[in-house]
């Protein structure tokens, strides 16, 4: 790229972390740090902008550069992501979301935990939560570095790098410092911008293509060098059993993940009410499905407009398909539309980027001072300690996931994210609905209900071709691979849930009825919500 993109895109960029950083230094000034205000930001929002800062945390790195970027190199196989990221929206507000908003408090673990035995089902849940966290943290970090490495002209390691640091920095401050309420505006911001960069995209794709849709769908398959296989199934997941399997898979992990992802379970404690987080979720599948509908013109814009072979040369994952067609629409590298609207788009993906990391960082943080610290302490920890204990969670968190984003780097983002939601469906989907749903269901089915989901999700996804055995395997010298799916979810999802129903029937505890039905009654009617 140019001296001007280059230019242009960090000036962009540093004025969105500036007003960012302010946003966050406002906050901090006028924070009272009781836990509730630190995890929930006092429950004020309303469900419009609940509903913002949902889509917010949701459009990531993943549905802006992955999602595109698959579809424009394999066309409709890449559709996948697209539909099984928005149907996942309906288990959540028909199964999930009042019925957390009236059981929960902060956490995942404090649903799960209402009727159990505590101490052991919030380390079980808390791991998980953290374990899911980190997981799609790598996701995000690996977004903001092959971003750099576009800016940059693919030159550069070391830009890359400390790129990767900086965005762990920089979240580590959000959360720190401003905890959900800042968090919450960063991703209502966020999301405005995304979804005004991504219409006004949307647009100018189609305007090429005189608002003719089957002539981009013509022209992608013209370029692509499949033909017409391009718009049919098979291209990325047909073939033999393996890739057919692969498939099933990942929908699996997509439709049903979302419904256990810690910081979007999170988000329903910052409302007031349950009906107020019933129509969050409204407003946000309004906004998550025009955006989803919208990368489906990106994808296979870019693969008219851009072409297969440009992607893929520029990043072998296909995560810089959209600043690329970005350049294109307007008008070349060489024009001053094409660096105005590259650097535009850039922007707004390094916006993305900060505001998913900030609520991810903030709820995996929660987990470990809420569950975590306060079950193995011998005493419950005060309100005040455990936000301090958070902050410095936040810490630690984005270290790791800093180190991990610099391994992964070359993988795509979009398929990333499908292993945090095959992990999350498989350890907290299964003792979620199990809580709220089973009467008979214990303590100990809810513990091997996560670990049975959670171990067994880790461990494929090690021993699948992600890890090892392929040329963008995570270590692609070694070859210790022996599953051969690359999402573990039609696996992991099934154990989960028969862990949970195996560790009921073999437990020795009877089931407590009068917990089960203050729990039934809380989550249908929100009376002794908090």
């Amino acid at each position: 790229m140019t001296a001007d993109h280059q230019t242009l895109a960090l000036v962009l960029f540093s004025a969105f972390v500036a007003v960012t950083l302010g946003i966050t230094t406002w906050v901090s000034r006028h924070r009272h740090g009781s836990a509730e205000e630190f995890y929930a930001g006092g429950r004020l929002f309303s469900p419009m902008e609940n509903g913002f800062a949902i889509a917010g945390d949701y459009m990531s790195a993943a549905s802006f550069l992955g999602i595109s970027g698959l579809i424009a190199l394999f066309g409709y196989d890449g559709l996948l992501y697209s539909v099984g990221f928005l149907v996942a929206w309906l288990v959540v507000l028909f199964l999930v979301a009042e019925l957390v908003r009236n059981c929960g408090r902060f956490t995942l673990a404090d649903v799960v935990a209402a009727r159990m035995n505590e101490r052991p089902v919030r380390i079980a849940a808390g791991t998980s939560s953290v374990a899911v966290s980190v997981l799609y943290l790598v996701a995000q970090m690996v977004g903001a570095g092959t971003l750099v490495a576009l800016l940059l002209g693919g030159e550069g390691e070391a830009a890359q790098t400390w790129t990767v640091i900086g965005v762990g920095a920089l979240m580590v401050v959000y959360v720190s410092l401003g905890g959900m309420r800042a968090t919450t505006w960063i991703q209502i911001v966020k999301a405005v911008l995304l979804m005004g960069g991504a219409i006004a995209l949307t647009v100018l794709v189609l305007v090429r293509f005189h608002g003719d849709f089957d002539q981009l769908l013509r022209t992608a398959a013209e370029r692509s060098g499949h033909g017409d296989a391009f718009l049919a199934p098979g291209l990325r997941y047909g073939g033999d059993w393996t890739a057919r399997f692969d498939f099933i898979s990942l929908g699996l992990a997509l439709v049903l993940g979302t419904a256990g992802l810690p910081h979007i379970l999170s988000r329903f404690y910052t409302v007031p009410t349950a009906r107020a987080a019933r129509r969050s979720v409204v407003w946000s599948i309004g906004l998550i499905g025009g955006f989803y509908l919208m990368t489906i013109v990106l994808g296979f814009g870019a693969a008219a407009i851009v072409g297969p072979e440009a992607v893929r040369g520029s990043n072998a994952a296909g995560n810089t398909a959209v600043p690329l067609l970005a350049l294109d629409l307007g008008g070349g590298a060489d024009s001053t539309g094409g660096t105005v609207l590259f650097a535009i788009v850039a922007a707004i993906a390094f916006a993305t980027i900060l505001a998913v990391v900030a609520g991810i960082t903030l709820a995996s943080s929660a987990s470990v001072a809420h569950d975590l610290y306060a079950s193995l302490r011998r005493r419950r920890s005060k309100p005040r300690s455990e936000v301090a204990v958070a902050r410095t969670a936040a810490v630690g968190i984005g270290v790791v996931a800093i180190g991990l984003g610099l391994l992964a780097k070359d993988l795509n983002v979009a398929f990333l994210v499908g292993l945090a939601f095959a992990v999350a469906a498989s350890a907290n989907l299964p003792v979620l609905l199990y809580s709220l749903f089973w009467r008979r269901f214990t303590t100990r089915g809810a513990v091997w209900s996560v670990y049975g989901g959670l171990i067994p999700s880790v461990v494929l996804v090690l021993l699948s071709p992600v890890a090892s055995g392929g040329a963008d395997s995570l270590f692609p010298g070694l070859d210790f691979q022996y599953f051969p799916l690359q999402n573990p979810g039609i696996v992991s999802i099934p154990l989960g849930f028969l862990a949970g129903w195996l560790g009921t029937v073999t437990s020795a505890e009877p089931p407590d009825a009068a917990k089960h039905a203050e729990t039934e009654v809380r989550s249908l009617t929100g009376a002794g919500a908090v």
